[in-house]
């Protein structure tokens, strides 16, 4: 409720209080001088308005009206405006603040997200990079190695050519010594 509406409410409800009370003092008086004779149960009291005094009470009624609403009504709906302008104001900050406060949230879930984001693409990027270096190695590994390899199957094949050659030698000096002492002569 915008403070000109409230303004506005508070009035109409000092006017329409005003006028309440008006028209109930209007009743209070005519009831009082068109009033009958009360009369008790028994039948002994009988009650009637003084005129005099019910005329100076209607008179001091309508006198403390004017001072009173001044005094007392004035200063209190005027209390009551300031304590509704005060909480509005409050809830107004209030739902500012709130407001602020989701902004600075999503805000702050989104740069949360970004950072998430990008930590993961630098991770799959790094993890990429990695496969790729270790797929190198492993390339350079196994060169290595089937290097190594053929390197130990030339010297293994030299070996073994040289040790066949050897051995061709020495069994045929073998076979020849084997043949002279079987045959008991020397074959050369």
């Amino acid at each position: 409720m915008s403070r000109e509406n409230r303004k506005r409410s508070t009035q109409a409800l000092a006017r329409r209080g005003a006028r309440v009370l008006g028209q109930s003092s209007l009743v209070a008086v005519a009831g009082l001088t068109l009033a009958t004779v009360a009369s008790a149960a028994e039948g002994g009291l009988v009650l009637t308005p003084s005129v005099p005094m019910l005329a100076a009470l209607i008179v001091l009624f309508i006198a403390l009206i004017f001072p009173v609403n001044a005094l007392l009504f004035r200063p209190i709906f005027a209390a009551l405006d300031a304590r509704e302008e005060k909480i509005a104001g409050t809830r107004a900050r209030a739902a500012k603040l709130e407001q602020d406060a989701e902004e600075v949230l999503q805000r702050y879930k989104a740069s949360v997200r970004e950072v998430r984001e990008g930590a993961e693409q630098e991770r799959r990027s790094q993890l990429v990079g990695a496969k790729g270096e270790a797929s190198q190695q492993l390339a350079g590994a196994r060169g290595e190695a089937e290097r190594e390899i053929e390197r130990a199957r030339g010297e293994i094949q030299g070996e073994l050519e040289s040790a066949r050659s050897s051995l061709r030698g020495e069994a045929e000096t073998l076979a020849r010594e084997a043949s002279a002492r079987i045959l008991g002569r020397d074959l050369s």
